[in-house]
């Protein structure tokens, strides 16, 4: 149990720092530390991210961070696409799922990295125009097609993936939200909780309904999850991003080895 809820913690603290990270984290830290399946720990890590997000998009509509129409168009499409990649899941074999899911994570691992270096750079040199634009003067998103569809596509890609490896799609969420909109970090990070929150539990309402959730580890975790959310949240603040970056991309490539190992073995 106590194994269980220091895992949970660990995902809310990723969570909170990153707006991304602790959903893709939460799988394999079940794999490894609880030795459940692939497909036994994504409904759980579904539902620890989703609870542990949606504290944190309370947090950030409460600052007038969140963009919460796109959050909502955004969510929409992933949660058409989120029971289709459960459906998957759940018929597919736990080594190729496994191999699926490490390199998906390595591919995080190495986008992180590689932006934690150049952020600074790409922030000087780059003069693209984001189809979503903040209007300076109502502090809102000017509502395009091409902005509707860049976020609509950017759900897609988000719901599948959640529903398929139990992540909550914010690895996605965030680069698209960097690359589509030219919102705030702190504004990045809230919608893409948000996003996250809406997704995930859809999710765990489809896991719930066809009975592959194990509510004895889910609760302990989703506790656990929703400490580390309180917790990042208050030293979000003070931690330098890049550094944030890079440990977090370190510590994901290191997880996504040990699950080829697994798989391989």
């Amino acid at each position: 149990m106590v194994t269980i809820l220091l895992l949970g913690f660990t995902v809310g603290i990723i969570l909170a720092l990153t707006g991304a990270g602790g959903g893709i984290l939460a799988v394999p830290l079940l794999v490894f530390g609880a030795g459940l399946s692939m497909a036994e720990a994504g409904p759980i890590g579904l539902l620890a991210v989703g609870l542990a997000a949606t504290l944190g998009a309370v947090m950030g509509l409460r600052n007038g961070t969140v963009r919460y129409k796109a959050a909502l168009l955004i969510s929409v499409t992933g949660i058409v696409c989120s029971p289709i990649g459960l459906w998957l899941a759940q018929r597919t074999p736990n080594r190729p799922l496994t191999i699926l899911f490490a390199c998906v994570l390595l591919f995080v691992a190495w986008r992180v990295f590689r932006k934690s270096r150049t952020s600074g750079e790409r922030a000087a040199n780059d003069q693209r125009i984001p189809p979503c634009q903040i209007d300076t003067v109502r502090g809102k998103l000017i509502w395009t097609v091409p902005c509707a569809r860049a976020l609509a596509v950017a759900g897609v890609a988000a719901g599948g993936l959640s529903g398929l490896l139990g992540v909550g799609g914010g690895f996605v969420m965030v680069p698209a939200l960097q690359r589509y909109t030219d919102l705030a970090t702190q504004s990045i990070l809230a919608t893409s909780l948000a996003v996250i929150a809406l997704v995930s539990m859809s999710g765990v309402v489809a896991s719930t309904l066809s009975g592959h959730l194990q509510w004895a580890v889910a609760l302990p975790f989703s506790g656990g999850a929703l400490a580390g959310m309180v917790a990042g949240r208050l030293v979000a603040t003070r931690l330098s991003g890049p550094h944030l970056q890079k440990g977090f991309a370190v510590v994901s490539a290191l997880v996504a080895v040990a699950l080829l190992i697994r798989a391989m073995r």
